[in-house]
């Protein structure tokens, strides 16, 4: 039977099975079958799967962020792969009161302003490029922050702003 465009043969597909019985060709990432790999022979080797991002990092790939992103993101994982999770890594969903709270809006806010001020007292200004991403230290886990998406979106939305948010980001020199 011929394979067509992006598709692989019966037998191509039972090699790689046998190779590795998690791999999957569709509905996961690469990245996401590299992560679980690289963390399955992290486990197999004797050692323990990390809790908290940058305690382990294995070949690029941070597998506590990693190993933190599965137990947060538990019900978005499908039931197979919650199944190699559990049976192989021994991992499972995390308790609700593990789960963080969603930010309100003004909680929002208050992270992107952190990430303003911080930014602001280290380089003396407030111009970060669009794509720039300010790292937060949040109650002990690093936080990542698009500010320069943040300072675009509310510069076209300055009418919107209440005057005490606008006077926040006056304090730090933003262009509007």
């Amino acid at each position: 039977m011929p394979v067509g465009a992006g598709e692989l043969p019966e037998s191509r597909l039972a090699a790689l099975e046998a190779i590795d019985p998690g791999w999957c060709p569709l509905g996961w990432t690469v990245a996401w079958q590299r992560c679980f790999t690289l963390a399955r022979t992290h486990v197999r080797a004797g050692g323990t799967l990390p809790e908290r991002a940058g305690e382990l990092v294995v070949q690029g790939e941070d597998l506590g962020a990693w190993t933190a992103a599965q137990r947060q993101g538990w019900d978005k994982l499908s039931p197979a792969q919650q199944w190699l999770l559990g049976s192989t890594l021994g991992l499972e969903s995390a308790g609700s009161a593990e789960r963080p709270a969603k930010l309100t809006a003004d909680g929002k806010w208050a992270l992107n302003l952190r990430a303003a001020r911080q930014f602001h007292a280290r380089e003396g200004h407030l111009r970060p490029g669009r794509k720039h991403v300010e790292r937060l230290d949040v109650d002990g886990q690093q936080v990542d922050i698009k500010l320069g998406t943040f300072l675009d979106n509310t510069r076209r939305r300055a009418d919107k702003l209440t005057p005490e948010r606008r006077a926040e980001l006056d304090q730090l020199g933003m262009r509007w």
